[in-house]
């Protein structure tokens, strides 16, 4: 970390909220405050109410490090509300992250400008499902504004796409159904203008679903990736020119797959990643030399405006 401790001022540090995700928040939330803290720095934990504006203007502080994931936090809901205060944040501003919360308009948005992502549609109601079966089974089906896998699953067949699609429908009235990619899943990892080292995820599950992620010990990352350093690099550039194109700034996640062919299909932008032990962000700062309190310190660092979304003061 470049920058002396005392240049942050007094921190709070957002984390919990009420989204679907706030276990993982919370899990997120202690290790970078255990970083923070680490580094010297004056940070607060604070697990955001209804009043989290008062909390937040009556305790003097002079920036905020945004680690709720999911809706209310990771959404662009708290990134409008700290800018209505004039409170400096972490990460992306509203536009990025309204955009990148939501997998359908960023797929619309990648689709219009020329980055390659899986043919979808989207599911609203039963009359809906048709013209998701008509992209050919097997599907992936997920509500449109969730993370860490919630609510995804397979559907093999039109009834198994139904029940998808209803399960989904209980965390999101829009559903998002997908062609199904069955090549290797990648993520790529952005910080400041710059993409980390690209992280291979191989799970024997169906899916790198939620236990996968937070849960099961057999999911392997591989970090080298296994690819060509010049099919590394190309991927990378893609990467930064899809988490461009939503808008999102400062540090965040892209995830892709390849095809059979081997073409890339990208899927998300994750726009307030995890910090937990199992998190992507960390392993891929540490494989570019990047330990975890620097990290803290440089994703801190985008609430000054360079690269980041935070106000400028």
């Amino acid at each position: 970390m470049n920058r002396d401790p005392a240049d942050f001022g007094k921190v709070a540090l957002l984390m919990g909220g009420r989204a679907a995700e706030r276990e993982i928040s919370l899990k997120s939330g202690a290790a970078v405050s255990a970083a923070l803290d680490r580094l010297g720095i004056d940070a607060h934990e604070i697990d955001p109410g209804p009043d989290v504006l008062e909390v937040l203007r009556a305790g003097g502080f002079d920036r905020a490090f945004i680690i709720l994931h999911g809706r209310g936090g990771e959404d662009g809901q708290i990134q409008g509300a700290l800018e209505t205060i004039g409170l400096p944040y972490t990460g992306s501003g509203v536009l990025g992250s309204a955009i990148g919360m939501d997998k359908y308009r960023t797929k619309l948005v990648w689709a219009g400008a020329g980055i390659p992502t899986a043919e979808f549609a989207l599911l609203h109601a039963p009359e809906d499902l048709p013209a998701a079966a008509a992209l050919g089974f097997p599907l992936m089906v997920k509500p449109a504004q969730e993370g860490s896998s919630i609510g995804m699953a397979r559907a093999g067949s039109a009834a198994e796409l139904e029940a998808a699609w209803r399960a989904a429908a209980e965390y999101d009235d829009a559903v998002l159904a997908e062609r199904w990619i069955s090549g290797p899943e990648f993520t790529c990892a952005i910080l400041s203008g710059r993409a980390l080292p690209l992280i291979r995820l191989e799970t024997p599950h169906v899916f790198y679903d939620f236990e996968a992620k937070y849960q099961a010990d057999s999911t392997r990352y591989l970090c080298p990736c296994g690819l060509d350093e010049a099919a590394e690099r190309e991927l990378q550039a893609l990467c930064l020119r899809a988490f461009d194109a939503v808008g999102a700034r400062g540090w965040g996640r892209v995830d892709f797959m390849l095809d059979a062919d081997g073409a890339p299909k990208l899927l998300e932008v994750n726009t307030v990643p995890g910090m937990t032990d199992h998190s992507l962000v960390p392993m891929a700062a540490k494989a570019a030399g990047i330990g975890f309190d620097d990290l803290c310190g440089e994703i801190l660092a985008t609430s000054f405006g360079s690269g980041g979304g935070g106000v400028r003061r």
